[in-house]
């Protein structure tokens, strides 16, 4: 029978917290094996071209400098067999071509990471440079653009009463978390132990495996701990392979740290995109056709995709719909998923409409929203396993105080500021993938789960231990959860929101048939007071198995395990992942709302309050949840307001590559913010019935300030962020 709830649900505090503040945490970079040794990055000072010449005799000469390896001498790598991702990506030292301003061209080894820095600096190169194209806007547009259409857009534009034409621009955000990337690598003979920043364990296997054409089996790759990531450690980068390839050199472990200024050039970024949409409906406001063209920025050695085209195809119920998705190659490094990708992007100019359009129409624009909310999912003709989104706008409404908005633009004040409110929809869909989890229960009565899984800030660890400890009739003190070691048994990355769907699920079958080992046993022995007992009315709680309606026949694990001479009971948990024909249309919503003062003369934007509220089904921790929601919202600000990459387009260097010029929310742009989670539990979607947080969260933050901003001032920006310079 189903076991009682204890742990989950509630507002645990982090396992691991203890271990984070104290600084006992190991971060890929606190990792010193022994007879290790520093490399730093010799990057290119041009956008595009040839490297012509490599003089490293200053820098060889220098006292306690080991090797510098360039293509000019690095060894030639086999042709890549496999990896995450696959694809043309940028390969170690293996041509002269420079792709990118800042690009590795050379990486000095040295017995001290002083010795390391001073000597990169001597190294001269010289390059046979071409003119870059760097800017989106003048770039043309590759020529086989993704397409979506439903119905006959054009024309139902063309006789639409109402018709909106707008072009909206979001620019390039950069990741900046706490932690740098940094990869520390040892060989031991041709086995490749690499202590890694990444979000995937088991993907930076495949890639290592893949550069090097070593098995799989061959490479290990630890990281318990990720210090913020928001995506970018979601792959493995050139700096990793430039590790392990320099310890294979020198035959020593070698620490790479990157810096603040290269997590710009070489750990992915949000893409800048341009955003042409059109909206068309009735007088009535419901919407009859939209058409998107869009433009976003690539490398041109690779190709990035997001799903920036879902919510303008399926959040709003309209019968005509065209969708060209193009990709513009430029002389830069590849973008990456940031967190809510594509989705978060593709809300702005969606959502921003819709706000026009009710202007347009003199409705409110929740009522807009929910003239066209679908009966199904109109992309693909499937039910959605749950659509709550009518509840989000309720609850947010109540909570927000949304009555008291006036609708008239730029006629509420506070002395110098203008006040404004705003909301915005959000949508990001339900992943799930494969995965397993091992379970142990000691004869004294704790249990240890395992699985290569990350964490990289929700709380992985503590979620985990909450599932595990209910399913196995445990307190969260006698369940121990690892992660971040790919000899466990393999995860997903730990991106897109499915972590929780799919460990989770894993670890709650693996604790399932445990628990059920451990009944089946104690019905069996007839020396246990559960002996003939019915394993179906069996329950297990605080480690004691015992009759649901005789709560006093029982016994405890250690009692059940000792008496059987058993060291311990174990089980392998999986989860298939989704299935390759969904029934269902699976995802997770948001409503957003913002209160903004807009100073009249300066243009200064503050956010005062806002407030989320999700449909996100069953949530594991609230406390969690909460850390995942408002850290959302202070992202949400810096994507609407500060967060913008200055490139200068003579040679593609970034200008702000720095937290001096690259500006992110602070504590004092921090305003009230309160999250809600609207009940519920969907069991279409995994076996544990959650949807996933951490990318809805940030889907519709932006618009809902933008909105508000109009409403305060009567300024419709289309460009994010919204500068001062734009509303004065």
């Amino acid at each position: 029978m189903s076991q009682p709830q204890a742990a989950v649900g509630a507002a645990e505090p982090r396992v691991d917290a203890r271990l984070r503040v104290t600084g006992k945490a190991k971060y890929a970079a606190d990792n010193s094996p022994d007879g290790v040794v520093h490399a730093v990055l010799v990057e290119s000072s041009v956008g595009r071209g040839r490297v012509t010449g490599i003089d490293a005799r200053a820098a060889e000469a220098e006292t306690g400098v080991l090797k510098v390896i360039s293509h000019l001498n690095a060894p030639k790598l086999p042709p890549v067999q496999g990896g995450f991702p696959p694809g043309q990506r940028l390969r170690a030292f293996q041509d002269d071509r420079v792709r990118f301003f800042g690009q590795p061209v050379a990486v000095v080894v040295a017995t001290t990471l002083e010795s390391a820095q001073h000597a990169a600096s001597l190294v001269r190169v010289s390059y046979d440079a071409e003119s870059v194209s760097t800017d989106i806007s003048v770039a043309e547009p590759a020529d086989d653009p993704e397409t979506y259409a439903r119905g006959d857009a054009d024309a139902a534009l063309e006789s639409a009463p109402v018709r909106l034409d707008l072009t909206y621009r979001m620019a390039r955000n950069h990741h900046n978390p706490m932690e740098p990337h940094a990869t520390v690598a040892r060989w031991d003979g041709d086995r490749l132990t690499v202590w890694e920043k990444t979000q995937s364990v088991v993907g930076a296997v495949r890639t290592l495996a893949g550069e090097f054409g070593i098995a799989p089996g061959n490479v290990r790759v630890i990281s318990p701990f990720v210090g913020g990531a928001f995506g970018s450690a979601a792959r493995t980068y050139v700096h990793a392979v430039t590790a392990a390839l320099a310890a294979r050199e020198v035959k020593r472990p070698v620490k790479l740290v990157l810096t603040r200024r290269q997590l710009y050039f070489g750990v992915g970024f949000r893409p800048a995109y341009e955003y042409d949409l059109s909206l068309g409906g009735n007088r009535q406001g419901r919407l009859t056709a939209s058409a998107h063209d869009i433009r976003t920025e690539s490398s041109r050695y690779e190709r990035h995709s997001e799903h920036v085209l879902e919510p303008g195809r399926m959040l709003y119920s309209t019968p005509n719909v065209r969708q060209a998705y193009r990709h513009v190659p430029l002389d830069v490094s590849t973008p990456w998923f940031m967190r809510g990708p594509g989705y978060a992007s593709g809300a702005f100019p969606v959502e921003s409409a819709m706000d026009e359009l009710a202007h347009e129409l003199g409705l409110d624009p929740i009522e807009l929203r929910l003239r066209n909310e679908p009966a199904d999912d109109e992309s693909t003709h499937l039910p959605f396993s749950t659509r709550r989104l009518r509840d989000c706008y309720r609850a947010g409404a109540r909570e927000f105080g949304w009555h008291r908005r006036d609708p008239k633009p730029r006629s509420v004040r506070d002395g110098d500021w203008l006040i404004g409110m705003g909301m915005a929809a959000g949508v990001y869909d339900t992943q799930r993938s494969a995965a397993q989890a091992s379970v142990r229960l000691d004869a004294d009565g704790t249990a240890l789960v395992q699985s290569a899984t990350s964490d990289m800030g929700p709380g992985t660890a503590t979620s985990m231990t909450q599932v595990a400890a209910d399913a196995l009739g445990l307190t969260m003190r006698q369940v121990t959860f690892r992660l971040g070691d790919s000899l466990m048994p393999p995860a997903p990355v730990h991106a897109g929101s499915q972590t929780m769907a799919s460990v989770g699920s894993a670890v709650q079958d693996g604790c399932d048939k445990l628990r059920k080992q451990a009944i089946t046993l104690a019905v069996k022995d007839e020396d246990s007071p559960l002996y003939g007992a019915d394993a179906a009315d069996i329950v297990v709680r605080g480690g004691r198995l015992f009759v649901k309606d005789e709560p006093t026949r029982g016994e405890t694990y250690q009692r059940l395990l000792a008496r059987n001479n058993r060291t311990h009971l174990e089980a392998m948990g999986s989860y298939a992942g989704a299935p390759e024909s969904e029934k269902f249309s699976f995802y997770a919503y948001a409503a957003t709302f913002a209160e903004v003062a807009v100073d009249a003369r300066l243009g200064l934007v503050r956010v005062r309050r806002m407030v989320g509220v999700y449909d996100a089904a069953r949530i594991i921790n609230p406390r969690l949840a909460d850390s995942q929601a408002i850290g959302a919202m202070v992202g949400g600000i810096g994507h609407a307001l500060l967060e913008h990459t200055v490139t200068d387009h003579r040679d593609g260097r970034i200008v702000n590559a720095n937290l001096a010029d690259y500006l992110v929310p602070t504590h004092a742009d921090m305003p009230d913010m309160k999250a809600i989670y609207i009940e519920g539990e969907d069991y279409e979607a995994d076996p544990i019935g959650v949807k996933g947080l951490g990318e809805i969260v940030i889907v519709g933050v932006a618009p809902a300030i933008a909105n508000a901003v109009f409403n305060a001032t009567g300024r419709r920006i289309r460009e994010l962020p919204i500068t001062a310079e734009a509303l004065l």
